[in-house]
């Protein structure tokens, strides 16, 4: 196994996971700023008030990319196994 081997295998990794991770943390970071913006309007502190709209946020994210996400991921995931004989020579 050469060192681009290895080298093209992990960017392809951290690609993918870049990939899989960007819906959520996009979507968290989005409602997190309106949640924020809608508490310093109104002055209300209340810890819960950013932690169940993003909770919410996130689960119907998952709902709507999950597909995506997991077609990515074993589509990734069958191309390395399938490549692992070319890899070993």
């Amino acid at each position: 196994m050469t060192p681009e081997a290895v080298m093209t295998l992990a960017h392809e990794a951290m690609y993918i996971g870049l990939m899989l991770a960007s819906p959520l943390l996009l979507v968290a970071l989005v409602v997190g700023l309106l949640v924020s913006l809608f508490q310093a309007a109104t002055q209300i502190n209340e810890t819960t008030l950013s932690f169940i709209p993003k909770l919410l946020a996130i689960a119907l994210t998952l709902v709507i990319a999950g597909p995506w996400m997991l077609t990515t991921m074993l589509d990734y995931l069958r191309h390395t196994i399938t490549s692992i004989p070319t890899l070993v020579n």
